[in-house]
């Protein structure tokens, strides 16, 4: 079970400065621990010890770095168990989920481990006329300086790690707000850092209510601003955030397309769909929102994925059972089924699904969806996914560009030139050919463009954001 309470990361160390905010069980609604919360001052002091921190962290040398990487992944080893039982606990997320999540964790920081003796520069040969003749270049990368991080509810583990792990590698020092809903992952790993010898100043984690945390946006001290959560609030910190980098994560509306040629392959789709769209209660930017089925298939998909979804389990996310757990809160639920009935009164249909109660959402599946509802054209953000025909690919890939989201897409097909048409054509950060869009593993570049963010993550591109170049030119013969 969790601890009683839990304090918050100040310049390294622990502080209970109080037992402001209640954590609960998604699943029963009950206060599961109670976390110390941050106030503007202490805010202030992290902001400060992170600039003071800056000196000691440039001379950091890259072995030092590496070996708190692996302290950190040792110890999440050690502590697997806990750290999955947290995560089922405060975000509901169902409990092999929750272990998956654990399991990426331990990835992530792995990866940075070996990253962070390979930010590597580069010579530039500068003699490219005569004026230039003895001149060489040098370029190296350096630590940006002090960052902001805000990290959100849905993998509260994952993508924490994907700020901290790189912030470590880079070299730079960080202050962390993680989500208020689901804090409890994000301070056991500032327990686990506070056991390493990083210079003092080097990280603060502290929860704190969005109203109350302006200077995560707004302070100058902070050279770099990385948000993940709803484009809504992305977008407004851009707005605020002044002169500082920043790199946005935020939402989608992402599509499958399943191509003509996948008919003896359908049980393999099928299966990664139901997963893409319902896995931890379709709470993902990256979850199946849009199935694109071709017209020679859509009868036969649209049984055995009616057929699927209505066979997964929904219940308490600690049965081993269980596949659909509860969402972040019942305020978030009714909200998706708002939406959903709204559909349902313009003309869609209910084909599995549609049951709600609390916060329990049953994997829904609907076609007949209107394009110009909120159904299809915003986050669903929940378990609900869409199911549509086509008959032509290049309409296919045309209606999956009709979005002001472009994260992932996932294409079924066997036709390499579909596949290198997609890729050229889909106004995405990323496709994924045979699987869904919900398919990400933890080193390759990950992030959208158009309302989906700016920038990517994957530990060797956030260090490269995280880090400058710095050229020295030098004049050999005179």
């Amino acid at each position: 079970m969790l601890n009683k309470t839990y304090p918050y990361y100040l310049a390294n160390e622990a502080v209970a400065a109080n037992t402001d905010l209640d954590v609960t069980d998604k699943f029963s609604g009950e206060v599961a621990t109670r976390v110390a919360m941050a106030d503007a001052a202490a805010i202030d002091q992290a902001i400060g010890h992170a600039v003071a921190a800056m000196p000691a962290m440039r001379v950091f040398p890259p072995f030092k770095r590496q070996a708190v990487l692996e302290h950190c992944v040792k110890r999440f080893r050690e502590r697997y168990d806990e750290l999955a039982l947290a995560l089922c606990i405060e975000a509901g997320k169902p409990i092999n989920d929750s272990r998956g999540e654990v399991t990426r964790l331990i990835d992530t920081f792995k990866v940075a481990a070996e990253e962070s003796v390979r930010i590597d520069g580069e010579i530039i040969n500068l003699e490219i006329s005569p004026r230039a003749k003895g001149y060489h270049g040098y370029v190296k990368r350096v630590p940006i300086g002090p960052c902001s991080f805000i990290s959100p509810f849905n993998f509260p583990l994952n993508l924490t790690a994907h700020k901290v792990a790189p912030a470590i590698a880079a070299g730079v020092p960080f202050v962390l707000k993680p989500a208020s809903r689901t804090p409890v992952g994000a301070l056991i790993m500032g327990e686990i850092l506070a056991e390493t010898d990083l210079p003092k100043g080097a990280f603060s984690i502290l929860p704190a209510h969005r109203d109350g945390a302006d200077l995560f946006t707004t302070d100058e001290r902070f050279k770099l601003l990385s948000f993940t959560g709803s484009p809504a609030v992305g977008w407004e910190l851009k707005k605020k955030a002044g002169k500082k980098k920043v790199i946005l994560e935020l939402g989608g509306n992402a599509a499958a397309i399943v191509d003509g040629d996948q008919g003896g392959k359908l049980d393999y789709v099928v299966d990664r769909l139901a997963f893409g769209a319902f896995y931890q209660s379709g709470q993902s930017c990256i979850g199946v929102q849009r199935i694109l089925v071709h017209t020679s298939l859509y009868d036969a998909l649209r049984e055995k994925l009616i057929a699927k979804t209505k066979s997964l389990i929904m219940g308490d996310p600690k049965d081993e059972k269980t596949f659909v757990g509860p969402m972040i809160s019942e305020s978030e639920s009714k909200r998706l089924a708002g939406w959903m009935d709204s559909a349902v009164q313009a003309g869609a249909k209910i084909v599995a699904g549609g049951k709600v109660e609390g916060a329990m959402f049953e994997a829904t599946l609907l076609e007949g969806v209107k394009r110009e509802s909120d159904l299809y054209r915003k986050e669903a953000f929940g378990p609900v996914a869409i199911l549509e025909r086509f008959d032509d690919f290049g309409a296919a890939l045309a209606t999956v560009n009709d979005s002001d989201f472009g994260l992932q897409a996932g294409i079924f097909t066997d036709s390499l030139a579909n596949a290198h048409r997609a890729w050229d054509e889909l106004d995405v950060g990323g496709v994924v050919i045979n699987d869904v869009p919900s398919f990400r593993v933890d080193n390759m570049p990950y992030g959208g463009v158009k309302d989906s963010g700016l920038g990517r993550e994957g530990v060797r591109y956030a260090i490269e954001d995280m880090t400058e170049l710095r050229l020295m030119v030098m004049r050999e013969t005179w």
